[in-house]
């Protein structure tokens, strides 16, 4: 078995559903870096699943290729794997200001970002996104939250501050592994927090909305009106 075989083996292995596995077989396959990487987060750090992955990669991809950004902004790198991916879709100058605020990400994720084939076109900072976005002074076309769920609100509100009329927010785990309608969670702080960010989403009426049920739940946000 070759190289790209055994990638593929390895994913489906590691997927439960078998209809996300039977997704892995028919899209566009998941690159050597971003493999590498995948699995390097999935060893070296504790929350791995945290990382976008091959689906919701190619995914990201595919809607900075449609939207046509020049910039974008990203709140919670991770690992850098979701920031790579819409950097790979970007063209022209564009750029992915990724922010990450937990400090203890550097190490790992600087390296992988500076190495990555779109180095270039990423601009990664380790601080608090909702203070230091904002002073920027950019006009953003996309945002991509994936950050505190217990304060999508707020990174919600500061997204919507500086993106443009007609720009796309995509809001990440907005099912959160489907607690979001599980009783059990209802004293879970980052559950509370994704609840409540979906019905400030549902009631504003500066945006259209839906929500796909992908891997944790994504959510497609396009601003209308200030």
């Amino acid at each position: 078995m070759n190289r790209h075989g055994e990638r593929q083996v390895a994913a489906l292995q590691s997927i439960e559903d078998p209809i996300n596995a039977y997704i892995v077989q028919h899209i566009d396959p998941e690159d050597d870096y971003l493999y590498r990487l995948y699995r390097a987060t999935n060893i070296h750090t504790i929350h791995g699943r945290m990382a976008s992955g091959h689906i919701q990669g190619r995914l990201l991809k595919m809607l900075v290729t449609m939207i046509r950004p020049r910039n974008i902004l990203e709140v919670g790198t991770f690992s850098g794997y979701s920031a790579i991916c819409m950097a790979e879709g970007l063209t022209g100058d564009g750029k992915v200001y990724t922010f990450e605020i937990n400090d203890e990400m550097e190490d790992f994720t600087r390296p992988w970002i500076e190495q990555s084939h779109v180095s270039e076109r990423i601009v990664f900072t380790i601080g608090d996104a909702n203070l230091l976005a904002p002073k920027l002074g950019i006009t953003f076309d996309m945002a991509f939250i994936d950050g505190d769920k217990r304060t999508y609100i707020e990174t919600y509100e500061m997204a919507m501050s500086v993106l443009r009329r007609g720009g796309y927010i995509v809001a990440d785990n907005t099912l959160w592994d489907g607690h979001v309608v599980d009783s059990a969670y209802d004293h879970d702080q980052q559950t509370l927090g994704i609840r409540a960010f979906n019905d400030h989403v549902m009631a504003d009426k500066r945006v259209e909305k839906v929500i796909l049920p992908l891997r944790d739940g994504l959510s497609l946000i396009r601003k209308i009106a200030e």
